[in-house]
């Protein structure tokens, strides 16, 4: 039997894959560089990409709908370019991502989910895959940053790039910091379809000589109706044994995602 049901916080959750190790320090805003060059600015900012075989976290998400909030700590499991794995409370939900495929099951109503990224593809209005979440959520351009395809400008003390020709199904904006050279943040528009996505990196951590995401402040927005997800990263480990255990139960119904 299957059932057919809109998940926002599957959404949520793919969001949560991103840091990585034992905070030693924030990484702080110095003085903005606005007079370098479109190809120094890109190397800079891809001379910071992070590097890390595996992590493990605890993750506070606060999600909000309209007038409506919740809170939940989940713990979240990766080795990078690989899997992604998150459990919540009580063991009731639990995620595993890869790059062939999205599987989650859902102990509260007995349901399960086996597939690919095409929801999240139509969602977004653009082909996704793992690299993508990834990168989106380590601080990294979601596509490829380079000087050919982009157009740089100054905008408020940061770096505007956008494409030279943007796509008729959506608008794609970075943000990158003139000091330091991470996302400030990440934008995505579909005038069409009234939907609009902006991932902000509130603060970064360095971490091993690495700047690393440490909140983050998601919104979205379609129509009149608007969701917030912010994140909090705590007792986070880098480079240990981890292990994924995920097994759909038997008798649960698979789920539509529609």
């Amino acid at each position: 039997m299957n059932k057919t049901y809109n998940y926002p916080w599957l959404i949520t959750l793919l969001f949560l894959v991103v840091m990585s190790c034992k905070s030693t320090a924030s990484l702080t805003s110095g003085e903005a560089n606005l007079a370098l060059s479109k190809k120094d600015v890109l190397k800079a900012h891809q001379k910071n990409t992070p590097d890390f075989k595996t992590m493990q976290a605890k993750v506070r998400v606060v999600y909000t709908e309209g007038t409506k909030s919740q809170t939940h700590t989940v713990n979240l499991r990766m080795e990078a370019d690989k899997t992604i794995w998150i459990n919540s409370a009580l063991n009731l939900i639990r995620v595993m991502i890869t790059p062939e495929k999205v599987q989650f099951y859902n102990k509260i109503d007995n349901t399960y989910f086996d597939g690919d990224f095409s929801y999240l593809s139509d969602l977004l209005g653009t082909e996704l895959d793992y690299n993508k979440v990834q990168n989106l959520l380590l601080g990294n351009a979601i596509f490829n940053l380079d000087k050919n395809n982009y157009n740089m400008s100054v905008y408020e003390d940061a770096y505007l790039f956008q494409p030279k020709e943007q796509i008729a199904l959506f608008e794609l904006f970075y943000i990158v910091n003139a000091s330091h050279f991470k996302m400030n943040s990440q934008q995505l528009q579909q005038p069409r379809e009234s939907r609009f996505l902006q991932v902000d990196y509130l603060n970064y951590q360095i971490i091993d000589k690495q700047s690393l995401p440490e909140q983050l402040k998601i919104i979205a927005l379609e129509g009149d109706d608007e969701t917030i997800i912010e994140l909090e990263i705590k007792s986070v480990s880098l480079n240990e044994e981890v292990r994924f255990p995920f097994k759909i139960p038997s008798g649960f119904d698979k789920i539509d995602l529609k």
